[in-house]
Protein backbone atom coordinates (compact mmCIF):
# COMPACT_ATOMS: atom_id res chain seq x y z
CA UNK A 1 0.00 0.00 0.00
CA UNK A 2 2.86 2.64 0.71
CA UNK A 3 4.60 1.43 -2.41
CA UNK A 4 0.91 2.10 -4.01
CA UNK A 5 0.62 5.48 -3.01
CA UNK A 6 4.66 6.64 -3.31
CA UNK A 7 5.30 7.24 -0.09
CA UNK A 8 7.78 4.15 0.57
CA UNK A 9 10.78 6.38 -0.62
CA UNK A 10 10.30 9.23 1.73
CA UNK A 11 9.07 7.06 4.78
CA UNK A 12 12.68 4.55 4.06
CA UNK A 13 14.44 8.15 4.24
CA UNK A 14 12.47 8.96 7.75
CA UNK A 15 13.31 5.71 9.05
CA UNK A 16 16.89 6.03 7.99
CA UNK A 17 17.41 9.27 10.08
CA UNK A 18 16.69 7.39 12.84
CA UNK A 19 20.29 5.48 12.81
CA UNK A 20 18.78 2.25 13.48
CA UNK A 21 16.69 2.99 16.73
CA UNK A 22 14.06 0.47 16.56
CA UNK A 23 11.50 2.22 19.83
CA UNK A 24 11.90 5.85 18.36
CA UNK A 25 9.45 8.67 20.04
CA UNK A 26 6.61 9.66 18.01
CA UNK A 27 5.75 12.89 18.35
CA UNK A 28 2.75 15.38 17.09
CA UNK A 29 3.50 19.24 16.09
CA UNK A 30 5.24 21.66 14.17
CA UNK A 31 8.16 23.72 13.77
CA UNK A 32 8.49 26.63 11.32
CA UNK A 33 11.67 28.54 10.68
CA UNK A 34 11.49 32.02 9.62
CA UNK A 35 14.04 34.46 8.63
CA UNK A 36 15.39 37.29 10.63
CA UNK A 37 16.38 40.64 10.34
CA UNK A 38 19.64 41.16 12.84
CA UNK A 39 19.10 44.85 12.79
CA UNK A 40 15.38 45.13 13.15
CA UNK A 41 14.52 42.12 14.47
CA UNK A 42 11.65 41.86 12.31
CA UNK A 43 10.38 38.55 11.13
CA UNK A 44 10.10 37.93 7.32
CA UNK A 45 9.54 35.21 4.94
CA UNK A 46 9.34 31.67 6.01
CA UNK A 47 11.99 29.51 4.88
CA UNK A 48 10.85 26.03 6.02
CA UNK A 49 7.93 24.54 7.99
CA UNK A 50 7.56 20.95 8.91
CA UNK A 51 4.17 19.43 10.09
CA UNK A 52 4.01 16.05 11.86
CA UNK A 53 0.67 15.57 9.66
CA UNK A 54 3.09 15.44 6.50
CA UNK A 55 5.63 13.63 7.52
CA UNK A 56 5.45 9.57 5.58
CA UNK A 57 4.95 7.88 9.76
CA UNK A 58 2.27 10.62 10.50
CA UNK A 59 4.65 11.70 13.25
CA UNK A 60 7.99 13.13 14.02
CA UNK A 61 10.20 9.80 15.09
CA UNK A 62 13.24 10.72 17.39
CA UNK A 63 15.90 8.08 18.69
CA UNK A 64 14.90 7.06 22.02
CA UNK A 65 18.36 7.34 23.15
CA UNK A 66 17.79 4.01 25.62
CA UNK A 67 21.54 3.24 26.50
CA UNK A 68 20.66 -0.63 27.69
CA UNK A 69 21.56 -2.70 24.38
CA UNK A 70 18.53 -4.99 25.23
CA UNK A 71 16.09 -2.14 24.74
CA UNK A 72 17.70 -0.42 21.69
CA UNK A 73 20.71 -1.78 20.05
CA UNK A 74 21.49 1.38 17.89
CA UNK A 75 21.15 4.03 20.69
CA UNK A 76 22.81 1.78 22.72
CA UNK A 77 25.92 1.56 20.49
CA UNK A 78 25.67 5.87 20.75
CA UNK A 79 25.72 5.62 24.30
CA UNK A 80 28.81 3.42 24.81
CA UNK A 81 31.36 5.57 22.14
CA UNK A 82 29.64 8.30 23.83
CA UNK A 83 30.82 6.94 27.00
CA UNK A 84 34.02 5.72 25.80
CA UNK A 85 35.07 9.46 24.48
CA UNK A 86 33.68 10.66 28.22
CA UNK A 87 36.82 8.28 29.35
CA UNK A 88 39.19 8.44 27.16
CA UNK A 89 39.24 12.74 27.56
CA UNK A 90 39.72 11.59 30.99
CA UNK A 91 42.70 9.44 30.67
CA UNK A 92 44.71 11.67 27.05
CA UNK A 93 43.14 14.78 27.36
CA UNK A 94 40.17 16.18 24.28
CA UNK A 95 37.05 17.41 24.10
CA UNK A 96 38.07 20.22 26.28
CA UNK A 97 40.32 18.75 28.76
CA UNK A 98 43.87 19.30 28.57
CA UNK A 99 45.86 16.80 27.35
CA UNK A 100 48.22 17.38 30.52
CA UNK A 101 45.96 14.79 32.43
CA UNK A 102 47.78 11.84 30.59
CA UNK A 103 50.86 12.93 32.89
CA UNK A 104 48.68 12.82 36.13
CA UNK A 105 48.32 9.67 38.25
CA UNK A 106 45.25 7.27 37.24
CA UNK A 107 44.53 3.96 38.58
CA UNK A 108 41.81 1.36 37.21
CA UNK A 109 40.09 0.28 40.30
CA UNK A 110 37.30 -2.44 40.99
CA UNK A 111 34.93 -2.97 44.12
CA UNK A 112 33.22 -5.66 44.67
CA UNK A 113 30.09 -6.69 46.56
CA UNK A 114 30.26 -8.47 50.42
CA UNK A 115 29.57 -11.84 50.26
CA UNK A 116 25.24 -13.11 50.59
CA UNK A 117 26.60 -16.63 50.64
CA UNK A 118 28.14 -19.10 48.79
CA UNK A 119 27.21 -19.47 44.67
CA UNK A 120 28.49 -21.62 42.26
CA UNK A 121 31.45 -20.37 40.24
CA UNK A 122 35.11 -21.46 38.06
CA UNK A 123 37.61 -20.92 41.33
CA UNK A 124 41.56 -21.43 40.19
CA UNK A 125 40.84 -25.08 41.55
CA UNK A 126 38.56 -25.73 38.39
CA UNK A 127 36.10 -27.38 40.79
CA UNK A 128 33.39 -25.60 41.90
CA UNK A 129 32.46 -26.19 45.83
CA UNK A 130 29.55 -28.29 44.20
CA UNK A 131 32.03 -30.57 42.59
CA UNK A 132 31.65 -29.05 39.05
CA UNK A 133 33.83 -27.66 36.95
CA UNK A 134 31.72 -25.10 35.48
CA UNK A 135 31.60 -23.92 31.65
CA UNK A 136 31.82 -20.05 31.20
CA UNK A 137 28.46 -19.75 29.77
CA UNK A 138 27.04 -22.28 32.34
CA UNK A 139 23.85 -20.63 33.64
CA UNK A 140 24.38 -22.06 37.37
CA UNK A 141 27.15 -19.57 37.71
CA UNK A 142 26.38 -17.03 40.25
CA UNK A 143 23.13 -18.73 41.13
CA UNK A 144 23.01 -20.00 45.16
CA UNK A 145 24.17 -23.38 46.21
CA UNK A 146 21.86 -23.53 48.89
CA UNK A 147 18.69 -20.98 47.75
CA UNK A 148 17.11 -21.58 51.09
CA UNK A 149 20.20 -19.87 52.99
CA UNK A 150 21.33 -16.85 51.07
CA UNK A 151 20.65 -13.61 52.36
CA UNK A 152 18.32 -11.99 49.77
CA UNK A 153 17.57 -9.47 52.06
CA UNK A 154 21.49 -8.07 52.42
CA UNK A 155 21.66 -8.65 48.87
CA UNK A 156 19.41 -6.52 47.87
CA UNK A 157 20.10 -3.68 50.20
CA UNK A 158 23.02 -3.77 49.05
CA UNK A 159 22.13 -2.53 45.97
CA UNK A 160 20.49 -0.09 47.11
CA UNK A 161 23.00 1.31 49.35
CA UNK A 162 25.70 1.15 46.79
CA UNK A 163 25.85 4.60 45.38
CA UNK A 164 25.80 5.67 49.11
CA UNK A 165 28.41 3.51 50.01
CA UNK A 166 30.27 5.05 46.83
CA UNK A 167 30.37 8.51 48.20
CA UNK A 168 31.25 7.45 52.07
CA UNK A 169 34.23 5.84 50.37
CA UNK A 170 34.95 8.73 48.36
CA UNK A 171 35.00 11.08 51.47
CA UNK A 172 37.26 9.01 53.11
CA UNK A 173 39.94 8.89 49.86
CA UNK A 174 40.13 12.82 50.11
CA UNK A 175 41.21 11.92 53.77
CA UNK A 176 43.75 9.17 52.95
CA UNK A 177 45.37 10.80 50.85
CA UNK A 178 45.83 14.13 52.55
CA UNK A 179 46.74 12.11 55.65
CA UNK A 180 49.97 10.52 53.06
CA UNK A 181 50.45 13.87 52.17
CA UNK A 182 51.07 15.23 55.75
CA UNK A 183 47.96 17.76 55.29
CA UNK A 184 44.79 18.63 56.82
CA UNK A 185 41.61 18.43 55.11
CA UNK A 186 41.47 21.89 54.53
CA UNK A 187 44.98 22.38 53.15
CA UNK A 188 44.74 19.42 50.74
CA UNK A 189 42.08 21.32 49.08
CA UNK A 190 44.84 23.92 47.99
CA UNK A 191 47.40 21.36 46.64
CA UNK A 192 45.35 18.76 45.14
CA UNK A 193 42.22 17.15 43.62
CA UNK A 194 40.72 13.63 42.96
CA UNK A 195 38.69 13.34 40.17
CA UNK A 196 36.88 10.09 38.55
CA UNK A 197 34.50 7.97 36.26
CA UNK A 198 32.68 5.10 37.26
CA UNK A 199 30.56 2.86 36.14
CA UNK A 200 28.32 0.15 37.52
CA UNK A 201 28.40 -3.43 36.56
CA UNK A 202 26.20 -6.38 37.72
CA UNK A 203 28.09 -9.54 39.15
CA UNK A 204 26.38 -12.95 37.85
CA UNK A 205 25.12 -13.29 41.39
CA UNK A 206 22.97 -9.96 40.91
CA UNK A 207 25.26 -7.74 43.28
CA UNK A 208 26.68 -4.29 41.91
CA UNK A 209 30.34 -3.48 41.70
CA UNK A 210 32.22 -0.71 40.44
CA UNK A 211 34.63 -0.10 37.87
CA UNK A 212 36.07 3.43 38.25
CA UNK A 213 39.02 5.37 36.39
CA UNK A 214 40.35 7.54 39.40
CA UNK A 215 42.69 10.87 38.91
CA UNK A 216 44.49 12.95 41.19
CA UNK A 217 44.94 16.61 39.84
CA UNK A 218 46.08 19.85 40.98
CA UNK A 219 44.08 22.30 43.02
CA UNK A 220 42.31 22.73 39.65
CA UNK A 221 41.25 19.89 38.48
CA UNK A 222 42.82 18.61 35.24
CA UNK A 223 43.76 22.29 34.03
CA UNK A 224 46.59 22.37 36.89
CA UNK A 225 49.89 19.72 37.41
CA UNK A 226 49.73 17.18 40.75
CA UNK A 227 51.97 18.76 43.52
CA UNK A 228 55.71 15.94 43.31
CA UNK A 229 53.86 13.73 46.41
CA UNK A 230 51.23 12.73 43.97
CA UNK A 231 52.18 9.40 42.77
CA UNK A 232 50.48 5.91 41.50
CA UNK A 233 51.31 4.48 44.28
CA UNK A 234 50.56 6.67 47.60
CA UNK A 235 46.89 7.15 45.39
CA UNK A 236 46.90 3.17 44.94
CA UNK A 237 47.85 3.08 48.84
CA UNK A 238 45.22 5.82 49.83
CA UNK A 239 42.48 3.42 48.05
CA UNK A 240 42.74 0.64 49.82
CA UNK A 241 43.27 2.24 52.80
CA UNK A 242 39.74 4.09 52.42
CA UNK A 243 37.59 1.08 50.60
CA UNK A 244 38.77 -1.30 53.78
CA UNK A 245 37.26 1.16 56.38
CA UNK A 246 34.25 2.88 54.31
CA UNK A 247 30.76 1.95 55.43
CA UNK A 248 27.06 2.86 56.01
CA UNK A 249 24.49 1.59 58.57
CA UNK A 250 21.67 0.36 56.60
CA UNK A 251 18.18 0.17 57.78
CA UNK A 252 16.99 -2.60 61.03
CA UNK A 253 14.39 -5.23 59.68
CA UNK A 254 12.90 -7.23 62.37
CA UNK A 255 15.57 -6.28 64.64
CA UNK A 256 18.31 -7.61 62.53
CA UNK A 257 20.43 -3.92 61.74
CA UNK A 258 22.55 -3.84 58.10
CA UNK A 259 25.49 -2.28 57.53
CA UNK A 260 26.94 -2.07 53.74
CA UNK A 261 30.70 -1.99 53.10
CA UNK A 262 32.81 -3.20 49.88
CA UNK A 263 34.00 -6.92 50.12
CA UNK A 264 37.42 -8.39 50.51
CA UNK A 265 38.24 -8.32 46.40
CA UNK A 266 39.66 -5.13 45.71
CA UNK A 267 41.71 -4.83 41.84
CA UNK A 268 43.46 -1.57 41.49
CA UNK A 269 45.94 -1.49 38.48
CA UNK A 270 47.90 1.64 37.73
CA UNK A 271 46.79 3.15 33.82
CA UNK A 272 50.17 3.84 31.59
CA UNK A 273 50.24 5.31 28.57
CA UNK A 274 51.91 2.20 26.73
CA UNK A 275 49.80 -0.74 25.31
CA UNK A 276 49.56 -3.78 27.46
CA UNK A 277 53.20 -5.03 28.03
CA UNK A 278 52.20 -8.91 29.35
CA UNK A 279 48.83 -8.46 30.71
CA UNK A 280 50.83 -6.23 33.26
CA UNK A 281 49.83 -2.77 32.12
CA UNK A 282 46.46 -1.30 31.11
CA UNK A 283 46.15 1.27 28.31
CA UNK A 284 44.11 4.50 27.89
CA UNK A 285 42.15 2.15 25.45
CA UNK A 286 41.58 -0.51 26.86
CA UNK A 287 40.25 0.60 29.91
CA UNK A 288 38.09 3.52 27.86
CA UNK A 289 36.88 0.53 26.07
CA UNK A 290 36.09 -1.64 29.39
CA UNK A 291 33.93 0.96 31.18
CA UNK A 292 31.84 1.49 28.03
CA UNK A 293 31.15 -1.44 27.23
CA UNK A 294 29.42 -2.29 30.90
CA UNK A 295 27.53 1.01 30.37
CA UNK A 296 24.92 -0.01 28.37
CA UNK A 297 24.59 -3.22 30.15
CA UNK A 298 22.09 -3.84 33.35
CA UNK A 299 20.80 -6.60 35.71
CA UNK A 300 18.94 -8.31 32.51
CA UNK A 301 22.34 -8.84 31.15
CA UNK A 302 24.63 -10.58 33.79
CA UNK A 303 21.07 -12.46 35.73
CA UNK A 304 18.32 -12.98 33.03
CA UNK A 305 16.11 -10.36 35.43
CA UNK A 306 14.41 -7.50 33.51
CA UNK A 307 14.96 -4.30 31.51
CA UNK A 308 11.84 -2.42 32.74
CA UNK A 309 10.00 -1.72 35.69
CA UNK A 310 7.08 -4.24 37.35
CA UNK A 311 3.72 -2.62 37.44
CA UNK A 312 2.32 -6.03 39.47
CA UNK A 313 4.48 -8.40 41.40
CA UNK A 314 1.96 -11.47 39.78
CA UNK A 315 3.68 -10.26 36.51
CA UNK A 316 6.83 -12.54 37.79
CA UNK A 317 4.35 -15.71 37.51
CA UNK A 318 4.50 -15.09 33.30
CA UNK A 319 8.01 -13.82 32.77
CA UNK A 320 10.95 -16.28 31.53
CA UNK A 321 13.94 -15.41 34.32
CA UNK A 322 16.09 -17.14 36.13
CA UNK A 323 14.55 -18.49 39.87
CA UNK A 324 17.77 -16.75 41.28
CA UNK A 325 16.81 -13.02 39.80
CA UNK A 326 13.10 -14.18 40.63
CA UNK A 327 14.18 -14.30 44.43
CA UNK A 328 16.01 -10.79 44.01
CA UNK A 329 13.01 -9.39 42.31
CA UNK A 330 10.47 -11.10 44.63
CA UNK A 331 12.80 -9.69 48.04
CA UNK A 332 13.00 -6.35 46.32
CA UNK A 333 9.03 -5.73 45.93
CA UNK A 334 8.48 -7.37 49.65
CA UNK A 335 10.99 -5.15 51.39
CA UNK A 336 9.35 -1.97 49.03
CA UNK A 337 6.09 -2.26 50.97
CA UNK A 338 7.83 -1.84 54.80
CA UNK A 339 6.95 2.49 55.25
CA UNK A 340 10.40 2.52 56.59
CA UNK A 341 12.22 1.78 53.69
CA UNK A 342 9.88 3.68 51.40
CA UNK A 343 12.86 6.37 50.50
CA UNK A 344 14.58 3.19 48.63
CA UNK A 345 11.81 3.31 46.59
CA UNK A 346 12.65 -0.91 45.95
CA UNK A 347 9.58 -1.40 44.37
CA UNK A 348 10.25 1.15 41.53
CA UNK A 349 13.61 -0.44 41.70
CA UNK A 350 12.35 -4.15 41.92
CA UNK A 351 13.68 -5.03 38.17
CA UNK A 352 17.34 -3.69 39.01
CA UNK A 353 17.16 -6.06 42.11
CA UNK A 354 17.48 -2.69 44.16
CA UNK A 355 19.87 -0.72 42.68
CA UNK A 356 19.03 2.53 42.03
CA UNK A 357 21.81 4.75 41.39
CA UNK A 358 23.10 5.96 37.90
CA UNK A 359 25.39 3.42 35.89
CA UNK A 360 27.38 5.54 35.15
CA UNK A 361 29.07 9.02 37.03
CA UNK A 362 32.07 11.20 37.12
CA UNK A 363 33.33 13.96 39.44
CA UNK A 364 33.10 17.46 37.36
CA UNK A 365 36.53 17.95 36.47
CA UNK A 366 36.98 14.86 35.05
CA UNK A 367 36.47 15.39 31.11
CA UNK A 368 33.61 16.50 29.46
CA UNK A 369 29.70 15.41 29.59
CA UNK A 370 27.30 12.67 27.88
CA UNK A 371 25.25 15.77 27.96
CA UNK A 372 28.12 18.04 26.28
CA UNK A 373 28.66 15.20 23.46
CA UNK A 374 25.05 14.85 22.41
CA UNK A 375 24.67 18.65 22.25
CA UNK A 376 27.51 18.84 20.20
CA UNK A 377 26.36 15.99 17.60
CA UNK A 378 23.30 17.50 17.59
CA UNK A 379 24.27 20.78 16.20
CA UNK A 380 26.61 19.71 14.30
CA UNK A 381 23.71 17.30 12.77
CA UNK A 382 21.33 20.81 12.60
CA UNK A 383 24.20 22.85 11.10
CA UNK A 384 24.39 20.51 8.11
CA UNK A 385 20.51 20.37 7.65
CA UNK A 386 20.34 24.32 7.65
CA UNK A 387 23.62 24.70 5.10
CA UNK A 388 21.61 22.10 2.64
CA UNK A 389 17.94 23.91 2.84
CA UNK A 390 19.32 27.70 2.79
CA UNK A 391 22.80 27.99 3.08
CA UNK A 392 23.67 31.83 3.09
CA UNK A 393 21.00 32.80 5.61
CA UNK A 394 22.73 34.45 9.00
CA UNK A 395 20.03 34.95 11.26
CA UNK A 396 16.52 32.05 11.76
CA UNK A 397 13.89 32.24 14.08
CA UNK A 398 12.49 28.53 14.82
CA UNK A 399 9.01 28.65 16.27
CA UNK A 400 8.36 24.83 17.47
CA UNK A 401 5.58 23.03 19.13
CA UNK A 402 5.53 19.22 19.78
CA UNK A 403 4.05 16.96 21.99
CA UNK A 404 4.45 13.59 22.66
CA UNK A 405 2.63 10.99 20.58
CA UNK A 406 3.52 7.55 21.29
CA UNK A 407 6.36 5.48 21.13
CA UNK A 408 7.71 2.43 18.66
CA UNK A 409 7.01 1.28 15.11
CA UNK A 410 4.08 -0.12 13.50
CA UNK A 411 4.50 -4.06 11.88
CA UNK A 412 5.04 -2.01 8.40
CA UNK A 413 7.45 0.20 9.47
CA UNK A 414 9.46 -2.21 11.28
CA UNK A 415 9.59 -4.26 8.34
CA UNK A 416 11.04 -1.48 6.18
CA UNK A 417 13.43 -0.45 9.01
CA UNK A 418 14.83 -4.00 9.52
CA UNK A 419 15.30 -3.93 5.41
CA UNK A 420 17.54 -0.92 5.70
CA UNK A 421 19.65 -1.86 8.71
CA UNK A 422 23.83 -2.44 8.75
CA UNK A 423 24.83 -5.84 9.19
CA UNK A 424 25.66 -7.02 12.64
CA UNK A 425 29.36 -6.34 13.16
CA UNK A 426 29.37 -3.94 10.66
CA UNK A 427 29.21 -0.41 12.61
CA UNK A 428 32.84 -0.37 13.34
CA UNK A 429 35.14 0.42 16.39
CA UNK A 430 34.85 4.04 18.40
CA UNK A 431 37.34 6.32 16.59
CA UNK A 432 40.58 8.02 19.02
CA UNK A 433 39.46 11.01 20.81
Amino acid sequence: MLASLGTMPALLRQLSGLGGCTHPVRLDGHRTEHELNRQTGEIGRTLHHLDSATLPAGHLLVRCNNRRATRCTACAETYRRDTFHLITAGLRGGKGTPEAVATHPRVFATFTAPGFGPVHNRPNSGRCRCGTAHEQDDDALGTPLDPTTYDYEAAVLWNAHAGALWRRFFIYLRREIAKRAGLSQRAFRDHARVSFAKVAEYQRRGAVHFHAVIRLDGPDGGDSRPPDWATPDLLTDAIRAAAAVASIPGPVIDGRAHTFAFGRQLDIRPIRNADFDGGSQLTERAVAAYIAKYATKGAETATGALDRPLKFLAELAQLDITDHARQLIRTAWTLGARPELEELRLRAWAHMLGFRGHFSTKTRRYSTTLGALRTARADWRRAQAEEQQHPGDDTTLVLAHWVFAGTGLTPGEEWLAASIAPAPGTEGEPTRA
